[in-house]
C-alpha cells in the first residue's frame, strides 16, 4: 500500500445536504463528514449540535436545521456542552489532519506512538479522532500503522533484505513480536514468504458435494484455501497458482476433518466450533470476513447494510471486492451477501452454487425450530 493509495476514496470531502430529508439521514448516522456543514437545533431543550453528536436523537418533528453556530444562536439556541458544535471543523479540513497523521505514522513506524499522542497531533479529542480516522480510512490508527509495517516488511522480503534488518527497520521490537503477527498476515513465516513461499507446506484433499467438486487445503496453523468446481483437475491448477513456490501434497486422510467439517457447512449446518484459519488478509479484508461470519445462518445482508455495520456506509464496492477475494468459501460465507434488492449478484463459483448455498442454509435454519417443538 504506498502512500498514494493508504487513503480510500470513500473518504474524500462531502457536499453541503441540499434537503432536509439528506440533513436528517446524516443527523441519524451521526455522519461525521457532515460536522461544520450544518447544525441541528432541537426546539424542546433549545440547544443546537453538529450532526455526529453522540447524544440521543429527538424526535423528527422537534427538529430545525441551521448552515452554521452563528444562524442557530441567532435564533435563540445554546451550544450543546457534549459535542461542542462551535468548534466542528469541516470534514474536508478534518480529511487533511488525518491525512497528514497517516504521513506522521508513515514516517515514524519505528516508534509506538500512542493515540492520545496521534490525536493532540490532529487538534481532536481521542474519541473524536478516533472516530474520524475510522471513518476516513476503514480502520483504526493501531490497524493503519500495522498494515504500512507489513506492507513494508513486505518490500524489504521481496528484496531479499534480511530478516533481522527488515525486523528492526519497519518497527518490530522483537523476533517474537515479528513471529508471533506475521504468519497470521502472511500466511507463512517471514522466511517462508521472502523465499516465496518455498518451504510452507500444504496439504490438500478433494471430495464431491452438493455444489460441486470441492478442494479444502490447509497448513499446519489451518485452513487457507476452499474451492468449488466443476472438475478436480481445475481446482487443481487454480490452486497451484495461488501458492507457486509452495510444498503441496495430497493427504486425504489428514485433511478429511476439514473436509467433513466443510461438507457440513455447505448442507446448512453449522460446525460445532469455528475452523482455524491460515490466511492473508489486509485490515479491511479481515473487517469484511468476520462481520460475514456473524451473518445467522439462512439469512443474508447487501453489500451496502456489511459497508455499513464495519463504519464504512460508503465501501459496499470495496465490500464487494473483499467477498471477491475470500480464499476460503463457504467457512467465510461471501454467500450470504446479496445486492441491494436482495438479487443474487457476482459470485466465484457462479450464481447456480450462490442459490443452493442459501437454499440448504434456509432449509436448515427452517428446521431447527421444527426440531424444538417436538
Amino acid at each position: 500500500m504506498s502512500p498514494q493509495r493508504s487513503f480510500p476514496p470513500t473518504a474524500r470531502p462531502v457536499r453541503p445536504p441540499r434537503t432536509d430529508t439528506a440533513r436528517w439521514r446524516a443527523v441519524q448516522a451521526r455522519d461525521e463528514r457532515y460536522d461544520g456543514l450544518f447544525v441541528t437545533a432541537v426546539r424542546t431543550t433549545g440547544i443546537y449540535c453538529r450532526p455526529s453528536c453522540p447524544a440521543r436523537h429527538p424526535a423528527r418533528g422537534n427538529v430545525r436545521f441551521y448552515p452554521d453556530a452563528a444562524a442557530a444562536e441567532g435564533g435563540g439556541y445554546r451550544p450543546c456542552r457534549r459535542c461542542k458544535p462551535k468548534d466542528a471543523a469541516p470534514w474536508s479540513e478534518r480529511l487533511a489532519r488525518i491525512e497528514r497523521i497517516c504521513r506522521h505514522i508513515e514516517a515514524n513506524l519505528d516508534e509506538r506512538v500512542s493515540l492520545r499522542a496521534l490525536a493532540a497531533l490532529a487538534g481532536l479529542s481521542p474519541s473524536h479522532f478516533q472516530r474520524a480516522f475510522l471513518r476516513a480510512t476503514g480502520v483504526s490508527p493501531a490497524a493503519y500503522a500495522d498494515a504500512r509495517r507489513l506492507e513494508r516488511l513486505k518490500g524489504h522480503l521481496r528484496r531479499k533484505d534480511g530478516i533481522t534488518m527488515a525486523m528492526y527497520e519497519v518497527g518490530y521490537g522483537s523476533s517474537s513480536r515479528l513471529y508471533e503477527r506475521a504468519p497470521r498476515a502472511l500466511g507463512m513465516t517471514p522466511g517462508a514468504y521472502r523465499a516465496g513461499g518455498a518451504g510452507a507446506a500444504i496439504a490438500f484433499a478433494t471430495a464431491e458435494s452438493p455444489v460441486g467438486r470441492v478442494l479444502v487445503a490447509a497448513t499446519e496453523r489451518g485452513l487457507c484455501s476452499v474451492k468449488v468446481g466443476t472438475s478436480e483437475r481445475v481446482l487443481l491448477r487454480a490452486f497451484r497458482d495461488e501458492f507457486p513456490a509452495a510444498t503441496i501434497r495430497r493427504d486425504q486422510a489428514g485433511v478429511g476433518q476439514w473436509v467433513r467439517r466443510v461438507l457440513a457447512a455447505i448442507d446448512g449446518r453449522a460446525p460445532k466450533s469455528s475452523l482455524p484459519l491460515d490466511i492473508r488478509a489486509t485490515a479491511f479484508q479481515r473487517r469484511v470476513w468476520e462481520e460475514l461470519c456473524r451473518i445467522p445462518r439462512g439469512e443474508t445482508r447487501t453489500y451496502a447494510e456489511v459497508a455499513r455495520t464495519i463504519g464504512k456506509p460508503r465501501a459496499a464496492r470495496a465490500v464487494g471486492r473483499a467477498c471477491a477475494t475470500n480464499p476460503v468459501a463457504i467457512v467465510v460465507p461471501c454467500h450470504r451477501v446479496v445486492g441491494t434488492s436482495g438479487t443474487l449478484t457476482g459470485y466465484a463459483y457462479g450464481l447456480s452454487v450462490k442459490r443452493s448455498l442459501l437454499e440448504r442454509e434456509g432449509a436448515a435454519a427452517a428446521e431447527r425450530p421444527a426440531r424444538k417443538k417436538r
